[in-house]
């Protein structure tokens, strides 16, 4: 008698996902990734390519030259952190600095407040607005070169236009650019007419962005026109306050061009600013070195001062 035993059974493990799959599926993200980047590359390359070529390859190769002595035509020479020495020691360093300070203290508040009326001007029911809008923004794309000789001219002392207009009621003129005392206050003249309509339009979009139910509301209230300007529109303009405070006081710091066209750094140096001094240190004097040390000092200075607004406007800035 045979006796039969039955096979045994393996136990089976369920199947694995294939690994294939898997390797096929992250090529084709990565790929994907590197398609998506190659294209966006391409948009920016119009952009990308001479903002490197123009921007980031000069502003490297000053702090290389801020390194050195070096007067434009002999070898470099390392002297290392000196030219920073030498500047922060330089009395006509703080000099400048506090004209460009002085002109900044000036230009700001003026600039903002005549920026802030023409905006609340045009953002009423004025006939022909959109005609005030474009003369007030003519200026804007207007030459500095032209704004400068136009300033130059109307401020005369001899036979400017201002200074006539002040003889008819009885006032004698200053010498404006050319007295030490008010060739700052022409400069900050000009800059504040030329860059009006810049303030002007940026507070006039913020203005025009608030809800008008608001106003309403404060009128059931029985507010008065004030207390809706102060506790309505500065609040809710804050926004844009802020962002035209910030590009100002940014180019406040880089003042050149009205400075070099109409005073060219005097009367007795009485608006010699920091970029008028680089200009000078490079091409009068040729001291490169000096010159792109105190760049990258500007730099740091307005680096420093943007940075502290951008923290500070969460004390003052209104979003909602």
């Amino acid at each position: 008698m045979s006796t039969s035993t039955a096979p045994r059974t393996q136990r089976q493990l369920p199947p694995s996902p294939p690994p294939k799959r898997r390797h096929r599926s992250t090529l084709r993200y990565g790929g994907n990734r590197l398609r998506r980047a190659g294209i966006v590359a391409l948009f920016l390359a119009p952009s990308l390519i001479p903002l490197t070529l123009f921007t980031l390859v000069p502003m490297v190769s000053s702090l290389w030259v801020a390194l050195h002595d070096w007067n434009l035509i002999t070898p470099m020479e390392f002297v290392g952190l000196a030219n920073f020495r030498e500047l922060l020691t330089d009395g006509d360093t703080w000099a400048a600095f506090g004209h460009t300070l002085g002109y900044i203290a000036g230009y700001l508040p003026l600039v903002y407040l005549l920026g802030l009326a023409a905006a609340l001007a045009l953002n009423t029911a004025l006939r022909g607005r959109n005609v005030f809008r474009a003369a007030y923004f003519l200026p804007v794309v207007t030459s500095w070169v032209v704004v400068a000789l136009l300033w130059r001219w109307l401020l005369s002392p001899a036979n400017g236009l201002v200074n006539h207009v002040l003889g008819l009621v009885g006032i004698d003129g200053p010498g404006w650019w050319t007295d030490p005392a008010w060739a700052m206050p022409s400069v900050i003249l000009a800059s504040a007419w030329k860059d009006l309509g810049f303030v002007m339009i940026i507070l006039l979009a913020g203005l025009q962005a608030i809800p008008g139910e608001l106003y309403d509301a404060a009128r059931v209230d029985g507010t008065s026109a004030w207390q809706r300007f102060r506790h309505v529109t500065l609040p809710l303009l804050s926004p844009s306050t802020f962002f035209v405070v910030v590009i100002s006081l940014i180019n406040g710091f880089q003042v050149f061009d009205q400075v070099y066209v109409m005073t060219g750094g005097g009367p007795a140096g009485a608006t010699e600013v920091v970029v008028q001094q680089i200009y000078d240190l490079t091409f009068r004097y040729g001291r490169a070195g000096d010159a792109s040390a105190l760049s990258w000092l500007l730099f740091a200075v307005v680096l420093v001062v943007t940075i502290v607004q951008v923290r500070g406007q969460r004390r003052w800035v209104t979003y909602a």
